[in-house]
């Protein structure tokens, strides 16, 4: 095939044949590899971040990149870069996701975004493509926070490297370092260059949905807007712990009960502020004593609310703040973490938007409910992402699967954005 020039005709001739030259064989060959990795009995994945297993899952990776004609680089917080050279100069496009998982995790959940990235690679040399702009496939560290917490840290860091020092002093349940776990990480890997810092054109992360709304609505593609944004909180409510067979029921000052009424009040304004797009969770319950024949003195629990509009978040800020005075001294609030929803940049949702169409894809907007590298990348440059749909919504989970038509789909999707980025002028 005869090199392209960069008019508009030729790029989107370009995107067209890199989407054709997805190999769906291979695509699914590389799914089930990499999940051998790690692999559990009863069909999930465990591959804990830069773990032995992981470093497994990396090596071979790097030799399918060398294969491909990449180079191949890592940074401080061992992300590792596989680049395949542009005809010039400039910031690179890039892909990609994790490859770290939950302790009982499936085979899609980040591993997809990083296979998906090598497809459009191979696609790329098979068609014999040559884009403007070098192409890079990211795996991001410690996105899932599993083993060391919190979660995206290698995106995190690659966006803002100031963080990494206080990451490093993070221990996981062994009492190893991440620190440790990086500099274990440079001994393995001794030849690979250090990627140097430098702008990026756009990111675009293909990921399963983790949901069941694609599905529910029988779309293919899920155009992702944005990522909604998040309130943590816990809350302790305090009684007097008393036996549970002589204590009238009028004299009780039981804790239990007292968080069972706050827990209703608060889910009561959350769905009524937030309507359909309200998420609101209690996941976390601490009882004391925790004892059958004892009242419970105390019962602290979690709240994880989430929307896409920063203004119900405030809404939702007040209200808790007015239910929590309410309710005297017995109850004390203490804010855990949040952070604002993210828009995506409208160039790159349109680019998203684009490739499906030109493949004849029926797509539908969607806002991202889980937190994901995208979210830390899109502070840096032009980012969107791809959902494709996950059977019966499951995802974290040994049972988490997607249909092959679907994960072939989305890689289409994600080839012909990726060439069409690659071929934006500077």
């Amino acid at each position: 095939m005869t090199q392209l020039s960069y008019d508009t005709a030729s790029a989107r001739s370009a995107a067209d044949d890199a989407a054709e030259h997805v190999d769906p064989a291979r695509l699914t060959d590389a799914i089930d590899a990499l999940a051998t990795i790690g692999a559990r009995s009863d069909g999930g994945v465990d591959r804990p971040a830069l773990s032995a297993l992981d470093f497994s899952a990396r090596r071979g990776l790097i030799e399918r990149a060398q294969a491909l004609g990449c180079t191949v680089s890592t940074d401080a917080c061992a992300n590792l870069f596989f680049r395949r050279a542009g005809n010039e100069d400039l910031p690179p496009v890039m892909t990609g996701s994790h490859i770290d998982t939950q302790p009982t995790g499936g085979r899609l959940d980040g591993a997809y975004g990083v296979l998906a990235g090598f497809e459009c690679l191979a696609a790329l040399a098979d068609a014999n493509i040559r884009t403007r702009r070098p192409l890079e496939v990211a795996i991001w560290t410690n996105e899932e926070g599993s083993r060391f917490q919190p979660g995206a840290m290698g995106s995190s860091t690659f966006v803002d490297p100031s963080r990494l020092e206080g990451f490093r002093t993070v221990s996981d349940a062994a009492g190893v370092t991440f620190g440790a776990t990086l500099d274990a990480h440079r001994s393995a890997f001794p030849t690979l260059a250090t990627r140097a810092p430098g702008a990026v054109h756009a990111f675009i992360e293909l990921h399963i949905e983790q949901g069941p709304l694609l599905e529910m609505a029988g779309t293919p593609l899920g155009v992702v807007t944005g990522i909604q944004g998040v309130r943590w909180h816990s809350i302790r409510c305090t009684g007097a712990a008393a036996h549970a067979g002589t204590t009238p029921m009028a004299v009780r000052r039981d804790a239990m009960t007292l968080a069972v009424r706050v827990r209703g009040a608060i889910e009561a304004f959350a769905l009524e502020l937030g309507g359909d797009a309200a998420r609101i969770t209690f996941g976390s319950w601490h009882i004391e004593p925790n004892s059958i024949n004892t009242i419970p003195s105390a019962v602290t629990f979690t709240v994880d609310f989430r929307h896409p509009e920063p203004a119900v978040l405030a809404r939702f800020d007040a209200a808790l703040a007015e239910c929590i005075a309410q309710h005297g001294a017995d109850v004390h609030l203490e804010p855990l973490f949040e952070h604002p929803p993210v828009h995506f940049a409208d160039s790159a949702i349109s680019r998203v938007r684009a490739a499906c169409d030109a493949l004849g894809v029926r797509s539908q907007p969607i806002v991202s409910g889980a937190f994901h590298d995208a979210l830390h990348l899109a502070k840096q440059c032009a980012t969107a992402m791809i959902f494709v749909p996950s059977r019966d919504g499951i995802s974290h989970n040994p049972l988490e699967a997607t249909d092959d038509e679907h994960l072939v789909l989305g890689t289409r999707a994600l080839a012909h954005c990726l060439v069409e980025l690659c071929n934006e002028a500077p």
